[in-house]
């Protein structure tokens, strides 16, 4: 019962059954998925419920916009393939913070992301140029957001160019095209911000940061990724390239 409680604790109290079970599995620990229900339920042990994500970005103005390659496919079999952007606010006592994210579709990891207090093409351009500092990515690259002006606007579009990755955007008015981003965001906010509030900006920037680098993409078990967190996927995947090379 204390491991249940343990890792209930170390998620925010965001895990369920499923995610409770596969995690005591990782640590080799035995307990059937229907011993941790029931001692969740014994002890009024429950997973904090997912909120409705709401999306932030305009997409009324007179820049071009790109076609959708995606089709609501949202698979890639190979990191660095396929990235998606998005941005979400958060409520803080001294006004909204946002957060520009960017999505690698293969293993589900944020690898880039920037923070501001503004809603700007300054603010995804930059969540983008970390990413890509970090990953270094091919020419083909396809990066898919919705239509919001911070994705359409000159500049952004033209460093895309420069970095020669290939533009998808979401049809106009279609939330289920971008549906990976706004499921992250979702994710966020359901372990991070419910039930809690920031007094600050800069408290809510290190928490934003804390989740995204230690626990999201080091230890958030993932179901579409058989229970594991994006950096163990990614890694596994490494390791076996490299056995096969």
């Amino acid at each position: 019962m204390e491991h249940i409680k343990r890792i209930h604790k170390k998620s925010g109290e965001t895990y369920g059954i499923f995610r409770i079970t596969a995690q005591l599995h990782k640590e080799n620990i035995p307990c059937g998925k229907n011993r941790v229900a029931k001692v969740m339920r014994e002890n009024n042990i429950y997973a904090i419920s997912r909120r409705k994500y709401k999306a932030t970005t305009n997409s009324k103005h007179n820049y071009s916009v790109a076609l959708n390659l995606l089709n609501q496919d949202f698979s890639a079999d190979t990191p660095n393939k396929v990235w998606i952007g998005d941005i979400t606010y958060i409520p803080t006592e001294e006004g909204w913070l946002y957060l520009a994210g960017v999505l690698d579709l293969f293993s589900r990891k944020i690898v880039g992301w920037s923070i501001g207090k503004t809603m700007t093409t300054q603010l995804t351009k930059a969540a983008l140029k970390q990413a890509i500092g970090r990953r270094r990515p091919s020419e083909g690259l396809i990066f898919h957001s919705d239509r919001g002006v911070q994705y359409a606007s000159y500049e952004y579009q033209q460093y895309m160019r420069e970095n020669k990755i290939v533009q998808s955007m979401s049809r106009k008015g279609n939330c289920y095209d971008n549906v990976c981003a706004e499921s992250f965001f979702s994710t966020l906010k359901k372990d991070l911000i419910h039930g809690k509030k920031f007094r600050t900006r800069e408290e809510a920037k290190k928490a934003i940061i804390e989740y995204i680098e230690i626990f999201y993409n080091s230890y958030r078990l993932h179901s579409s990724l058989g229970y594991k967190s994006p950096n163990e996927y990614e890694n596994e995947y490494l390791k076996n390239v490299g056995d096969t090379a």
